[in-house]
């Protein structure tokens, strides 16, 4: 009996009714690199999905199988599928954002340029305009040459090598063992071929860059040992200033999502992405790496602090990279990160203090404490947060009540001066040492990183370097010996010295 022509007794039941889909949710569209998967960016889908995003993301073509199954793989079919996938996430939400990393970061700026793309925002990590870092061999523009030897493209092997884009010992070697146990959780190889298809996807990246739509943020190491810092000024100058700006990171290699910075990472891109509260700023600390009688003392000292409008005091406590986040839309709104930031908050916080704190509340490494923020007869209540990590403050957020009161008190926002001109010689400068015909001398580049940081992050933080890391410990000494100097002659003793390699 054929009984697929036997009508069914039974009622039909009715498809499952799909649920409405909010577009008003915002999304970030996530692209992985070279010889990963989806899941490579895992720890940035979660802080933001915490932050109140969706995700979405996908394999490439060619990727989580075997590296053989990239030989025939083609930079249109990379772009063909991060396409499809741009216009299946534009049909569910109405704002989303790109981000990419490494080759991610290659085709979400590709992406985001085809596509005209103004619903959101983009931000490219690591990207790789040119291969040009310390760790790439001296063999290595030889390529293009081997492109054209027949076979030679889908034979010839490029091997991951030592360090393996990780600055952090303790994670490469973690990696080194993961490769040694087999374990495939990235390719260890990839064929010359695909390296070739990487290339035409780099060249296609490199023009009509001045028509990008989107708002970008580059964030890029300056140690990165496969792509110098020369990619991401390439990006920001060819995008331009008015809608591209660069994060250098310090103490990192290219995987900077996994590497010593990638809490600066996840700060800044949540920052980009405009986040707004404690969590979804990258607050969420899941260990503090300190014991609750430490935190709670450190929640004191800093009560101390503000009860004193001692905000250098505070700044001391923090992290080189730590931010006062202020809200609302007046003078004193912003972002405050670092030396620089202190400088520029002072004046409009030289009569600010806090008062009548409430019971702090914690929260693995987050401080939470009601206050009220009082300046020259303002009384503004409110909540003060704090995300603290091994006896340091990484952030410090302040949240009011009633944000008119305060817009109405501070006034209006001051238009920005733009650059001085030591700043833009400053910049100058910086693009102009990666140019330089013959590489400095061990004491200039001492010389240039101490300047470079004093110019950046002001006096020398942290602790010093042990006897066995000698490169570390000759750098942080350099910078040591800048302690005191003035911004502003920093960045002209290193305009100076740049000049002065220039001319020799």
């Amino acid at each position: 009996m054929d009984t697929a022509a036997t009508p069914s007794s039974a009622p039909a039941t009715a498809p499952a009714a799909t649920p409405a889909v909010d577009k008003s949710v915002p999304a970030v569209f996530l692209i992985h690199g070279l010889g990963g998967t989806q899941y490579d960016l895992g720890s940035m889908h979660k802080r933001l999905k915490n932050a109140g995003f969706v995700t979405h993301s996908l394999t490439l073509p060619g990727h989580g199988t075997t590296p053989e199954d990239l030989v025939h793989v083609t930079a249109e079919q990379w772009m063909e599928a991060v396409t499809a996938k741009y216009h299946e996430v534009a049909a569910q939400h109405d704002n989303f954002h790109i981000m990419g990393m490494c080759m991610g970061a290659l085709l979400a700026t590709e992406l985001a340029k085809r596509q005209k793309h103004t619903r959101g925002k983009l931000i490219a990590l690591a990207p790789p305009i040119y291969i040009d870092g310390w760790a790439t061999a001296w063999y290595t523009p030889a390529r293009h040459l081997m492109y054209h030897v027949p076979g030679v493209p889908a034979r010839m092997r490029v091997e991951e090598e030592d360090p393996f884009g990780i600055k952090n010992e303790q994670l490469r070697a973690i990696v080194k063992a993961k490769f040694a146990r087999g374990e495939n959780f990235h390719y260890r190889w990839v064929p010359l071929a695909c390296i070739r298809q990487v290339d035409r996807l780099r060249r296609w990246v490199m023009t009509d860059l001045k028509n990008m739509a989107s708002e970008t943020l580059v964030i890029h190491a300056r140690e990165d040992e496969l792509t110098s810092l020369a990619s991401a000024n390439f990006l920001v100058e060819q995008i331009g200033g008015a809608k591209a700006r660069m994060v250098v990171l310090e103490n990192s290699y290219h995987m900077i999502c996994v590497d010593n910075d990638r809490e600066q990472v996840a700060r800044n891109v949540l920052e980009f992405f405009g986040a707004s509260s404690a969590v979804s700023l990258g607050m969420a600390v899941d260990d503090p790496k300190m014991s609750t009688e430490a935190l709670h003392a450190f929640a004191q000292s800093l009560r101390e602090a503000l009860e004193a409008g001692d905000f250098a005091g505070i700044f001391a406590r923090g992290a080189s990279d730590m931010g006062w986040f202020q809200p609302g839309a007046n003078r004193a709104s912003g972002i405050y990160r670092g030396n620089k930031g202190l400088q520029a908050m002072l004046p409009w916080a030289a009569d600010v203090k806090f008062t009548a704190f409430g019971q702090p509340v914690f929260n693995a490494g987050i401080a939470v404490l009601p206050a009220t923020l009082t300046a020259a007869g303002l009384m503004s209540q409110g909540v003060l947060a704090f995300a603290v990590r091994s006896g340091r403050l990484l952030d410090a957020r302040w949240f009011p009540d009633d944000l008119a009161l305060e817009d109405a008190h501070f006034g209006a926002p001051v238009a920005p001066a733009g650059p001085s001109e030591a700043e833009r010689a400053f910049e100058a400068a910086g693009i102009a040492v990666k140019t330089l015909a013959k590489p400095p001398g061990n004491d200039e580049l001492l010389a240039l990183y101490a300047l470079y940081k004093q110019a950046t992050v002001g006096d020398a933080t942290g602790e010093r370097p042990g006897m066995m890391d000698v490169t570390g410990r000759a750098k942080y000494d350099a910078w040591a010996q800048r302690k005191g100097m003035a911004r502003e002659e920093a960045m002209a003793g290193y305009a100076a010295l740049v000049d002065k390699l220039k001319a020799s």
